[in-house]
């Protein structure tokens, strides 16, 4: 019986002592993705809120283990971070070489469009970055496993893409100064290529399977063309809705000055010489752009995704390189 007693007094004790230390922990941190703040040290296993896009997130303090799946964008912004996700998607079964920097360690975890829940699950992530394109039951299926984020895929939200990957990893400052190089060089850039460009029409195009797309003036490297740099926005971009197939004949109708063309092989699988007709083609040979000699095929890797800090600083160095600016 003394035994019993004595141990029921220890017991109280000890809930005493812990309840007086869960007295002084700090309730978890409400931040957002621009914030600079660092969880205190007693919440380092504790949740915190983080805010993407006017919607909140309950995510660990510290979220060291990440996988992506379906987001090329927070793949890119993992390079430029130089963030190594635990987990992340592949392209034909392997890691796509652009992103060899970041993935050595990384675990395998499906298709882009194909998450494979089961690996996922296994790597017990802390959180899951997944895509804006992914239809409701597959998020609600990641979320399952963990807090699943789709990450916008509209150009216009890739500073937030940015800040939100800095948030989760503790990189703000990094995001901080990346963004603010990137003001100032497209400042600069602005005031040279002005000139080149005003009144002329630009168009970005895509080639893929065998096909010629336009873009909508927030998708794809076109914030980069109308919104940084000032070019015109022609109506026909401005009337896109998505990625729309633009024929021959309706190139030559628009007649642009200037042409990016982007063509990446693994797009066009089934038609590996679309570029090549393209570019042979006596329609093609009439437009002002290509009269002049003003298309420029793959200015940048056509991996890229054109919406991300990643991509607009690079398209940006390729374009202070290139002879527009020279002109």
């Amino acid at each position: 019986m003394y035994k019993k007693l004595g141990f029921a007094a220890l017991t109280i004790v000890m809930a005493a002592s812990l309840a007086a230390c869960g007295g002084k922990e700090a309730a978890p941190s409400t931040t957002s993705p621009n914030s600079t703040s660092t969880p205190a040290a007693a919440n380092d296993n504790k949740p915190r809120t983080v805010q993407y896009l006017g919607k909140e997130y309950t995510v660990p303090a510290k979220a060291e283990k990440i996988v992506i799946t379906g987001s090329v964008e927070s793949m890119e912004d993992a390079l430029i971070l130089d963030v190594k996700p635990t987990g992340a998607m592949t392209s034909g079964g392997k890691f796509s070489p652009l992103f060899t920097k970041i993935t050595a360690q990384s675990e395998k975890i499906g298709e882009k469009i194909q998450p494979n829940i089961e690996t996922i699950l296994k790597l017990k992530p802390d959180v899951i970055l997944a895509s804006t394109k992914f239809p409701a039951e597959m998020i609600d299926k990641l979320n399952k496993v963990a807090t699943t984020i789709p990450v916008s895929h509209i150009s216009t939200n890739w500073d937030a893409n940015l800040n939100l990957l800095a948030e989760l990893t503790g990189k703000q400052e990094d995001a901080k100064k990346l963004l603010q190089k990137y003001q100032d060089e497209i400042k600069s850039l602005k005031e040279k290529i002005g000139p080149v460009i005003k009144d002329k029409k630009v168009l970005v195009l895509r080639v893929r399977t065998g096909s010629t797309f336009i873009y909508p003036q927030d998708v794809f490297f076109n914030t980069s063309i109308y919104g940084d740099l000032g070019a015109t926005v022609p109506e026909e971009v401005k009337q896109a809705k998505a990625q729309q197939l633009v024929s021959i004949e309706k190139l030559s109708e628009m007649n642009p000055d200037y042409i990016f063309v982007q063509f990446l092989e693994d797009e066009n699988k089934d038609k590996p010489k679309s570029l090549e007709d393209l570019q042979n083609n006596p329609i093609w040979k009439s437009i002002n752009a290509v009269k002049n000699g003003n298309v420029f095929v793959n200015i940048v890797d056509p991996e890229l995704q054109g919406g991300t800090a990643h991509s607009k600083m690079t398209f940006l160095e390729a374009i202070k390189n290139s002879k527009l600016v020279q002109k």
